[in-house]
């Protein structure tokens, strides 16, 4: 079984920053994609980031050159830090993880999710 625990969401004004964290643990062999989703009031999930392995990155475009995505493999987390916010990235953002336990079969988990609201 895999835990996600995120962290660093809440309010911020509009040019702002915030860094979100999702943290798992539990019975982890393999973490291959990590990945940050948010879903805005009264719209789908959507893919914000995604990294795999250490530096390979790819973002939706509209998050390019405000937000950026890492990880720390050692201690199984990944960051979103998000600068430059504005109004319409108010939504409750996810973190997804995919990772292969003893047995090498690799399963998606999710986090429970972290509001970010970004108004005056």
């Amino acid at each position: 079984q895999v835990q996600l625990v995120e962290s660093g969401g809440g309010l911020v004004q509009p040019g702002g920053s915030l860094r979100l964290s999702c943290a798992a643990s539990g019975r982890i062999f393999r973490i291959s994609v990590m990945a940050w989703y948010r879903q805005p009031p009264g719209k789908q999930r959507e893919l914000v980031a995604h990294i795999v392995g250490s530096s390979n990155t790819d973002y939706a475009d509209f998050v390019k050159g405000r937000f950026t995505i890492s990880r720390d493999n050692a201690k199984n987390t990944v960051y979103l830090q998000m600068n430059s916010l504005k109004p319409e990235d108010t939504a409750v953002y996810y973190c997804k993880v995919n990772v292969a336990g003893p047995d090498l079969v690799p399963s998606d988990y999710w986090g429970q999710g972290t509001q970010v609201t970004v108004s005056s």
